[in-house]
């Protein structure tokens, strides 16, 4: 699997990079919608677009200031909720 190389600030933003069969990547999934130039700076890394697009878990748009102040305490309770679901099985 191609490990894709981003800048920290646009990798913390990142939730998931999934790959198809092919090893493209098929889909990017930020934690919030990434602003269209976000979007463009990760296709300049990028051979070609991802197959299934940009997608977002949360729909809310935030502004800069917002995530750089509310990131950790975000990821944190996603990836426990995440674990707690994973316990729950």
């Amino acid at each position: 699997m191609v490990k894709l190389s981003l800048p920290s600030h646009l990798e913390d933003k990142i939730f998931e990079i999934k790959f198809n069969s092919g090893d493209n990547i098929s889909k990017i999934i930020s934690y919030f919608p990434l602003v269209e130039s976000e979007i463009q700076e990760i296709l300049s890394f990028l051979d070609t677009k991802p197959s299934d697009g940009f997608h977002s878990i949360f729909i809310d748009k935030i502004t800069v200031e917002e995530w750089e102040n509310t990131k950790e305490q975000i990821k944190k309770k996603f990836k426990d909720e995440l674990f707690d679901i994973d316990a729950a099985s």
